[in-house]
C-alpha cells in the first residue's frame, strides 16, 4: 500500500484535533450541567425535609431501624446512674417537666434535661429562630432559621434520645391558657421566659396550683459567670428583673418560695441597644407582640447557657431527691460585719468624724465584693483587709472607700495625700479612682 500525499496528512490532523477538542468540550459541558441539575435536586431535597412534618417517636423509631432497647438506654445514661444511682434515676426518667420559654436559657435547660434522662419533656414557645439566636441557642443552625423553636427542639432532640416524648407547643403562655398549657401534672416547670408580666404570671399560676417552679432571671448584658446564683426570689439583689419580678409578685401576693437563678452582676455599660430613629414613634410595632421589648438587650451567648444548666441541675437533683444546698447570696457575713465595725471606729477614733458612719453592713458588703472584689486594691492581697478613706477630707462612702490589708492601711492612712503619688506611683492612683468612677455608673442598680 501507498503511502498518502503529504497534503492528504496535513489536512486531515487538524480536523482530527479540533473533532477531539470539540467532543472532550461536549463531555465538560455536559458533566458541569449534571452537577448543576444534581446540586439543585439536593438542595431541593434538603429544603423540603426542614419543613416536613415532624414524625411522632413511635415514627422515628421506625424510620431509623434502631432498636432502642432498655439495654441501650441504661448505657447512654450509665454516668447519670453512676452519679444518682438506681432509684434517683428512676425518679429523673419518669419525670415529666415543661419548660416555658426555649430561647437561649430554656433551650439549654431543655436539652440537658433529655441528656440527663428526662423522658417526658412539654417545651413552650411562640417565637421563630432567627440567625441571631443562633449565638446563644443551644441546638440550632442555619437550617433552623424561621421555623419554631418548639420543632427546632424536637427535631433535634429525636436524634438525642428517640424513646423520649416531646411534646412541642408552639404557642404564647397566657393565664387563660395555662390550665391547658402546664395540664397533666408536671413534676416540675422551669420559667425561661423574659418577659415580665408573663413571667410573674406563669409564676403566680404555679404557686397557686401546687406546681413546683424554678424561675430564670436575667442573662442579658451579663458576662460573669462567677455571679451566677441560687436563691429564693426573696433574697435575690443586684438583678434589675429580679428586682421587678418580686415586686410583681408581691403586689400578687408572693413573698417568697420560688427559687430562682440569678446574677449579682450590674450590666454595667451594656444596655438595651436604642432603636432606629425612624422606629421610636410606632415602637410597639417592632416588639414581637403587643406590650413586649421591641428594643434588644446585647446578649453573651455563655450566660443563657449556663443560666439553662443551672436550671436544669437544680431541677434534676430536686427530681432525684439528691441533696443540693445551693448558697443563696455569695455574701460572707461575718466579714463584712467586722469590715462595718473597723470602718465605724476607724470614722470615730481616728477622723473623729462627728456625724458617724452613713454605711451599713450590706453597703459594706456591696463596697467590699463589687468595688474592690474582695482583695486590697494595692497588693492584690486576701488576708486581713479592711476599708478606710481615699479622700481623707470627706466621709468614708460608697465612691470614697478603699480596700487594704491591715498592714498596708497603717501606712496608708499616714501617707499625705499630695504624697501618695510619690509613694505609691501614678498607675496605682488611677487604678483606683477608675474603681472608684466605675462605683458611680453601677450603684444605680441597687
Amino acid at each position: 500500500m501507498g503511502l498518502l500525499p503529504d497534503s492528504f496528512q496535513n489536512s486531515v490532523w487538524p480536523t482530527a484535533i479540533a473533532a477531539s477538542v470539540a467532543t472532550a468540550s461536549a463531555i465538560v459541558v455536559s458533566q458541569h450541567l449534571f452537577k448543576r441539575r444534581r446540586i439543585k435536586k439536593i438542595k431541593s431535597e434538603i429544603a423540603l425535609s426542614f419543613h416536613s412534618p415532624i414524625p411522632s417517636p413511635d415514627e422515628e423509631l421506625r424510620l431509623a431501624g434502631i432498636p432502642f432497647d432498655e439495654s441501650l438506654i441504661r448505657e447512654q445514661l450509665s454516668r447519670n446512674y453512676a452519679f444518682l444511682g438506681e432509684e434517683r434515676m428512676q425518679k429523673v426518667r419518669s419525670a415529666f417537666v415543661v419548660v416555658v420559654g426555649v430561647g437561649g436559657v430554656g433551650s439549654h435547660a431543655a436539652h440537658m434535661l433529655l441528656r440527663s434522662g428526662v423522658e417526658k419533656i412539654r417545651v413552650i414557645d411562640f417565637d421563630q429562630v432567627t440567625l441571631s439566636s443562633l449565638n446563644r441557642h443551644a441546638v440550632a443552625t442555619h437550617a433552623d432559621v424561621g421555623t419554631p423553636k418548639t420543632a427546632c427542639l424536637r427535631k433535634h432532640f429525636r436524634n438525642i434520645a428517640p424513646w423520649a416524648e416531646i411534646d412541642s407547643r408552639n404557642e404564647l403562655f397566657t393565664l387563660e391558657a395555662a390550665p391547658e398549657l402546664l395540664a397533666g401534672k408536671p413534676d416540675f416547670v422551669l420559667d425561661c421566659i423574659d418577659n415580665l408580666n408573663t413571667k410573674i404570671d406563669l409564676i403566680k399560676y404555679c404557686k397557686d396550683n401546687n406546681l413546683r417552679i424554678i424561675s430564670s432571671m436575667g442573662a442579658g448584658a451579663k458576662c460573669d459567670p462567677s455571679r451566677i446564683q441560687i436563691a429564693d426570689i426573696s433574697e435575690t439583689f443586684e438583678d434589675p428583673l429580679a428586682r421587678a419580678t418580686r415586686r410583681g409578685l408581691k403586689l400578687k401576693g408572693v413573698e417568697a418560695g420560688v427559687p430562682v437563678v440569678y446574677s449579682t452582676e450590674k450590666p454595667g455599660q451594656v444596655k438595651l441597644l436604642p432603636l432606629e430613629d425612624v422606629k421610636v414613634v410606632e415602637a410597639d410595632q417592632y416588639a414581637a407582640l403587643p406590650d413586649f421589648r421591641a428594643r434588644i438587650l446585647p446578649v453573651l451567648g455563655t450566660l443563657p447557657a449556663l443560666f439553662g444548666n443551672t436550671l436544669a441541675s437544680y431541677c434534676i437533683t430536686e427530681l432525684a431527691g439528691f441533696a443540693m444546698e445551693p448558697l443563696a447570696i455569695k455574701l460572707r457575713e461575718k466579714t463584712y460585719q467586722r469590715l462595718h465595725t473597723q470602718l465605724v471606729n476607724k470614722e470615730k477614733d481616728f477622723y473623729k468624724s462627728s456625724q458617724g458612719l452613713t454605711l451599713n453592713i450590706g453597703d459594706v458588703g456591696y463596697i467590699f465584693e463589687e468595688i474592690w472584689r474582695g482583695r486590697s486594691a494595692l497588693g492584690g492581697g486576701f488576708d486581713k483587709l479592711q476599708l478606710t478613706r481615699w479622700d481623707v477630707t470627706k466621709p468614708a462612702g460608697f465612691g470614697n472607700c478603699i480596700c487594704l490589708t491591715r498592714a498596708e492601711a497603717e501606712k496608708f492612712d499616714k501617707v499625705k495625700p499630695e504624697d501618695r503619688e510619690a509613694v505609691y506611683g501614678r498607675e496605682f492612683i488611677e487604678f483606683v479612682e477608675k474603681r472608684l468612677e466605675e462605683e458611680k455608673s453601677i450603684n444605680q442598680w441597687r
